[in-house]
């Protein structure tokens, strides 16, 4: 089974990255750790290597920075076992990211639930409505705040990639790719 979602656009212009990470699977608090490490290689990495004329560094730094941390986090918070691959690159004045991680079949169902109700929408309303109706309800989880962060806010294009595993153990690859506008 496979089934793509988002822009899936993206997903099949996705080139190898100039630069390619695997984070171990290791206990969640470190795993948490790598997060916030990781993130701040990558936006230096990047402001550094976009820098030209009158860019701002900090912004690309925060930009890719706030994308990646976003990403990694849901990769880290929902994967079921194994490595995390990462893989960026800059094209055409863009940062190109995939995170690729491991999830239950069944956390790939509820993802997919939570990825069609943004789907064909103004992400800026739906973060609008979906802030509200977290305000209204403490206890309400799975809102895509994020997400929808993302998309309104940074101009973010997002697409994913399900794959069922080969093996039998009801897993599923799932690879996030993002295409963030670089200022």
């Amino acid at each position: 089974m496979r089934k793509q979602v988002g822009n899936t656009g993206i997903i099949s212009t996705f080139t190898a990255g100039s630069l390619r990470l695997k984070l171990f699977a290791v206990p969640l608090g470190l795993a948490w750790k790598h997060c916030g490490v990781t993130s701040d290689f990558l936006g230096d990495f990047c402001s550094a290597r976009a820098v030209r004329g009158s860019v701002d560094a900090n912004e690309i730094r925060h930009n890719v920075c706030y994308l990646v941390n976003e990403l990694l986090e849901n990769a880290v918070k929902f994967r079921t076992s194994g490595d995390i691959v990462i893989e960026t690159s800059l094209e055409n004045g863009d940062f190109r990211l995939c995170i690729a991680n491991t999830i239950s079949k069944e956390g790939a169902l509820r993802f997919q639930d939570v990825l069609s109700g943004l789907q064909g929408r103004d992400p800026s309303e739906l973060l609008i409505e979906r802030i509200e109706r977290n305000a209204a309800d403490p206890n309400s989880t799975g809102s895509g705040l994020g997400l929808l962060t993302l998309m309104s806010d940074y101009g973010v294009q997002l697409g994913w990639d399900f794959q069922a595993s080969s093996d039998d153990e009801g897993t599923v690859q799932l690879a996030t790719y993002a295409v963030l506008p670089m200022p």
